[in-house]
């Protein structure tokens, strides 16, 4: 895989990684959102064959991000899990049990539904709306959002991409991240997402995830 990319904001220093994932250089966090652990359980449960391997090479991801950043924290923006609970959060227990000690903070996204006593169980710190780490502000969703001068917005929940046209009229699709005046919106952490097309302006910033590196259109 790429090397992550440098990325500097209001003063900052972020690492991008085409593993979906932002590490905060100063914070020593992790940031990652919409990972949707539980889905492919709850898509197998209704009758749909999805495989358990998607879920665990998400996890396995996870793993690897950990051991090449040596994060302090992992702030997640949203949409942790899928749905209630499910044999593979099983699965996701038994990964907590293996970082006791690193502090995990969730803001709560649409589909973080499990019991508050499951969260507690799992040494999960739960944000209903929006946490505040220095300038930068994480919350899932951006409606009713007021762009500040001094503070600057991640959110997940849309599962950002981009389209990118070939010279014959041919066009892909890739999962990004989307820097924005006053927000970044984080690409979905789980590759079992769809994608929602953003159209940036000119002076923002995008980074497309491509056969696992990151390509800088803008």
């Amino acid at each position: 895989m790429q090397a992550p990319v440098s990325y500097k904001l209001l003063g900052q220093q972020l690492w991008l990684s085409a593993h979906r994932s932002v590490f905060w250089e100063e914070e020593k966090a992790l940031i990652v959102s919409d990972l949707h652990f539980g889905k492919t359980g709850h898509f197998r449960k209704s009758g749909i064959a999805v495989p358990q391997a998607v879920y665990k090479e998400d996890l396995q991801r996870l793993v690897h991000l950990l051991q090449y950043f040596q994060p302090r924290q992992i702030i997640v923006v949203g949409d942790l899990f899928h749905s209630h609970h499910n044999k593979e959060l099983e699965l996701f227990q038994r990964w907590r049990h293996d970082f006791p000690d690193l502090p995990v903070h969730l803001v709560k996204g649409n589909h973080d539904i499990l019991h508050e006593s499951w969260y507690k169980q799992c040494n999960i710190h739960v944000t209903d709306d929006e946490l505040q780490i220095g300038v930068f502000r994480f919350r899932h969703e951006l409606d009713n959002v007021i762009p500040s001068d001094t503070d600057y917005f991640f959110s997940g929940h849309i599962h950002p991409g981009i389209r990118i046209r070939g010279s014959a009229k041919q066009s892909l699709s890739f999962p990004c991240f989307y820097f924005a005046r006053a927000f970044c919106v984080l690409p979905a952490f789980s590759r079992f997402t769809g994608i929602a097309l953003v159209r940036p302006e000119e002076e923002e910033n995008v980074f497309a995830i491509v056969n696992d590196n990151i390509v800088q259109l803008q």
